[in-house]
């Protein structure tokens, strides 16, 4: 038994550079792929990129919150240390 998995599609209209184009159509040509399945493959790669640089920023939001609460609880010890 063999299960085949269809992916849904959403068609849109898009307009690129004619340099772009041009370049994608070249390479295109050359790896035998496509044009669809590459821009596909192309939104997908650059998506998780994104997703990346989100998640970074969101990183260096909470480790900055998190750094200052330890600078916080490091200096109440300090007074702590100093009171004794």
């Amino acid at each position: 038994m063999y299960c085949l998995k269809l992916k849904k599609m959403k068609t849109i209209s898009l307009k690129i550079d004619d340099s772009i184009f041009g370049e994608t159509e070249k390479i295109l040509s050359n790896i035998k792929k496509p044009r669809n399945r590459y821009i596909n493959e192309a939104l997908e790669f650059y998506n998780r990129f994104q997703q990346r640089l989100i998640l970074e920023k969101k990183l260096k939001k909470e480790s900055t919150l998190v750094g200052d609460d330890s600078i916080d609880v490091l200096k109440e010890f300090e007074g702590l240390d100093d009171a004794n």
